[in-house]
């Protein structure tokens, strides 16, 4: 097959039934499976928690989309980020990024660190800072990379970090929701792990909740694999499903916000209300370079900071094609403010953010509507 990506995300895991000539898989719901004697599996499943069809052609799609050898599905994004957590034992450090999910650091500060592993927050992009933090007598065992990240947009040099954590034996994560395979391939840049929350762009459609793993390592693999079954945080059938009947538009999709998202960051740039723009595309990022470099398009995640909270909350809650909801990455446009909702619970840490910043994740309606309805809500919210 083509390694195209456009092609691939259309075809892999969804070649037509061998038996009925059916274009679309099918989805199989069985929660047990026949064994030909004690042991004897067909085709390899025994149990639904275990393994399933529909589940693997997921995951066998997920491996082809990133360039990976293996790929394992999960109940959730904050799932399959636990599963991971479970590769630390006790007395180990992690190295995160100083902007992150609040989820994924509400994870790590309030449940990891209760057994022992302690989380370092730190801007990513500084790497003389990333090689101080490694060159000590316990260096971290897991660096945890987001980019571009939530919500701050900041780019991190994949490559280079990796270069750093390989040297002290340390697994380097990279969450790749926001730009999916599509934009950016962390396996391809020396990561271990490529992480995603399908509920975002992977399913596109904001009807699923799901998560997704994928590596080159056959050990990493094996270690998953394992608690991926122990822990029992699986996806059903039929949200494997969804999340492969939107992967076959990813590409599409991408294209189409990327290009809003892009407009529309110039256009905020020009605003009186707007302080700062936070979107990867512009030509005066800080890593602006490296964004090229690293990614074939910016993405269709920006943030903006506006003179206050208030005003910022009279904003969200006057547009009418921007839904005000927490989640990104569907079709439809949606906005937020981080502080109080995604990030509530970063704050009074490392992680807080300004409660002026809007969060907005940009789907695929007209450009023009969209810009629209953003300059209607800054007229709707002058007190």
């Amino acid at each position: 097959m083509t390694d195209r990506f456009e092609t691939l995300a259309v075809h892999a895991g969804a070649e037509p039934d061998p038996e009925t000539g059916a274009v679309v898989p099918a989805i199989q719901m069985s929660t047990t499976f026949k064994q030909d004697g004690v042991g004897g599996l067909r085709g390899g499943f025994e149990y639904g928690r275990s393994g399933n069809p529909t589940r693997a052609a997921l995951e066998s799609t997920i491996a082809t989309l990133e360039n990976g050898t293996y790929g394992l599905a999960f109940a959730s994004g904050l799932a399959a980020t636990q599963a991971i957590g479970y590769l630390l034992d006790p007395g180990h450090r992690l190295l995160m990024s100083d902007d992150v999910y609040g989820g994924t650091w509400r994870l790590a500060d309030k449940v990891w660190r209760r057994y022992g592993i302690e989380t370092d927050p730190i801007d990513l992009r500084d790497l003389d800072a990333v090689a101080a933090a490694f060159n000590v007598e316990k260096p971290p065992r897991l660096v945890w990379i987001e980019t571009p990240s939530n919500p701050l947009m900041k780019v991190i040099d994949i490559s280079a970090v990796a270069r750093l954590a390989a040297v002290v034996g340390a697994i380097t994560v990279v969450d790749n929701t926001f730009a999916t395979p599509y934009l950016q391939r962390p396996l391809e840049l020396g990561a271990d792990l490529a992480l995603h929350s399908a509920t975002k762009y992977l399913g596109g459609h904001s009807d699923v909740v799901s998560g997704l793993i994928a590596t080159r390592s056959d050990e990493l693999a094996e270690r998953l694999r394992f608690h991926q079954n122990a822990a029992g945080a699986v996806p059903s059938p039929f949200d494997c499903f969804l999340v492969m009947r939107g992967l076959r538009t990813l590409a599409l999709r991408m294209e189409r916000a990327s290009a809003n998202a892009l407009v529309l960051a110039l256009w905020l740039c020009e605003r009186p209300e707007v302080a700062t723009v936070h979107y990867p595309g512009l030509p005066d990022h800080p890593a602006a370079a490296l964004v090229v470099r690293q990614m074939r398009l910016p993405g269709a995640m920006l943030s903006v900071e506006l003179q206050d909270e208030a005003r910022a909350r009279r904003f969200v809650g006057a547009t009418r094609l921007f839904t005000l909801a927490e989640s990104l990455g569907a079709v439809e446009s949606l906005i937020e403010l981080p502080a109080p909702m995604t990030h509530a619970s970063v704050a009074d840490s490392p992680l807080a953010v300004s409660p002026a910043l809007v969060r907005l994740s940009v789907g695929i309606e007209n450009v023009d509507d969209l810009r629209a309805d953003l300059e209607q809500a800054f007229a709707a919210s002058v007190q």
